[in-house]
């Protein structure tokens, strides 16, 4: 029989076959590892550039916030119609103020007269300076300074009483000289202070450039010779600087005063007193009346203070309604203007990530002007990215002809960072990187 086994006949069950197993080929290995790696450097990738993404959002700088300025239109008053003089030369300014208010050949040289003891009165003070309320050393009056008196007398000069041994302090000799306009004490205080009226011309000359009165000529002590002279501007810088001396601002404003060893001195100045003039000095010569003049006048808050010449007039009478017409039309002419309140809003922020400031005035400004002179507000605001409330960011300069108050900007409320997660949301609104620059172009 044969070893082989016969399935029996009718059977339907097929045979068994084993299939033999099969190993992947080197090949198809190489395949799949090469579909993880690129899988897992994708994924790396991704990573990757997400953190260099972070880190770049994170830590570029936030964009800045420009101001939105406010900007006050100018102020400006109607021109003020003034009476001016139709005679003489003349000008008018005001203490804080530049250039002249009214003005009509200004710069012709007339003869001064006595306004020139003005400058008698400051040379000798600057020498000697007495201090406001006091006397001041004193000066022995003797024979000599009787002759001087009669020696006035006889060139028809303005003289004050002297009595020889007499003692009289500084203050009381320029009273002396200045109110009823003593001739013969400008040369007698002369000679106690420089020893010599030339001595005295030379200081004059001397404190006259020295204080850009460059057009103002002196050949004596009071003012009596023609060729002393000046022109109305230069006379205006002489009375501001009078006025800035406390002991010549005290005496002219004086309607008298008595003196013990010479009796009661009158002021010369018969406008004083009225129309809110308060000084300085007349002046006489045989063809012409002179008056250096000061006025205050309350103008809102402060105290202005005007200063003018005339010379020429026919008569002091003539003069003195001149003047008078004159500071009447000039005081109104000065204002108060407020540009700015405290606590204006002039400026606003808003920052692309929501947060919003105003920029504030830490104080009101108040200025006062003459006649149709322009304020204006000019807004200097800084462009800001992160700032806290009450932080200064910039300035209001206001301009008034040559007057400039500045007023300090502040926010009212903070610009805080935006945080992560708008940085993250918004790459486009980061500030670029800017390059560095150096040197110049």
């Amino acid at each position: 029989m044969s070893a082989t086994r016969t399935q029996a006949h009718g059977s339907s069950t097929p045979p068994t076959q084993v299939v033999p197993s099969r190993r992947p080929s080197p090949r198809v290995y190489r395949r799949r590892r090469i579909v993880v790696f690129s899988v897992l450097a994708v994924v790396l990738a991704l990573l990757v550039s997400g953190g260099v993404y972070t880190a770049n959002a994170l830590g570029a700088p936030i964009p800045s916030a420009a101001p939105q300025v406010t900007d006050p239109a100018p102020v400006a008053a109607a021109p003020q119609p003034l009476a001016l003089p139709g005679f003489g030369t003349y000008a008018v300014g005001a203490v804080g103020f530049d250039g002249l208010l009214a003005a009509g050949s200004e710069q012709q040289p007339m003869p001064m007269a006595s306004i020139a003891k003005v400058i008698t009165a400051l040379v000798v003070l600057d020498a000697h300076p007495v201090a406001a309320g006091e006397g001041g050393p004193d000066i022995t009056y003797t024979e000599d300074d009787v002759d001087i008196y009669w020696d006035q007398v006889a060139q028809n000069s303005s003289v004050a009483p002297v009595v020889a041994g007499s003692t009289l302090s500084l203050r009381e000799s320029l009273e002396a000289m200045l109110l009823p306009s003593g001739g013969n004490y400008s040369i007698s205080i002369a000679n106690w202070a420089f020893g010599s009226v030339e001595g005295y011309l030379t200081a004059a000359r001397t404190w006259l450039d020295a204080h850009g009165l460059v057009n103002t000529r002196l050949v004596d002590t009071s003012g009596l010779s023609l060729d002393d002279v000046s022109t109305a501007a230069e006379i205006v810088e002489l009375g501001k600087l009078a006025l800035a001396d406390p002991t010549v601002a005290e005496i002219v404003a004086l309607p008298s005063v008595e003196v013990p060893e010479i009796g009661k001195l009158k002021n010369s100045n018969k406008l004083l007193g009225t129309h809110g003039v308060d000084g300085i000095k007349t002046g006489t010569t045989d063809d012409a009346a002179n008056l250096l003049f000061s006025a205050d006048y309350p103008v809102g808050s402060r105290t202005v203070t005007v200063v003018g010449v005339l010379l020429g007039g026919e008569t002091h009478a003539v003069l003195n309604d001149a003047i008078a017409a004159l500071l009447d039309s000039v005081a109104p002419g000065f204002h108060e203007v407020s540009p700015l309140q405290a606590n204006e809003v002039l400026a606003e922020y808003d920052t692309p990530w929501g947060d919003t400031a105003r920029a504030r005035t830490t104080e009101g400004a108040t200025v006062v002007v003459w006649n149709d002179t322009p304020v204006d507000v000019e807004v200097r605001a800084d462009p800001l990215t992160l700032a806290s409330r009450g932080a200064e960011v910039g300035t209001a300069v206001v301009h008034a002809g040559a007057q400039e108050i500045t007023v300090p900007l502040v926010l009212d409320a903070s610009l805080e960072d935006p945080g992560a997660w708008w940085r993250l949301a918004n790459p486009g609104a980061l500030d670029a990187p800017k390059p560095a620059q150096s040197g110049s172009e």
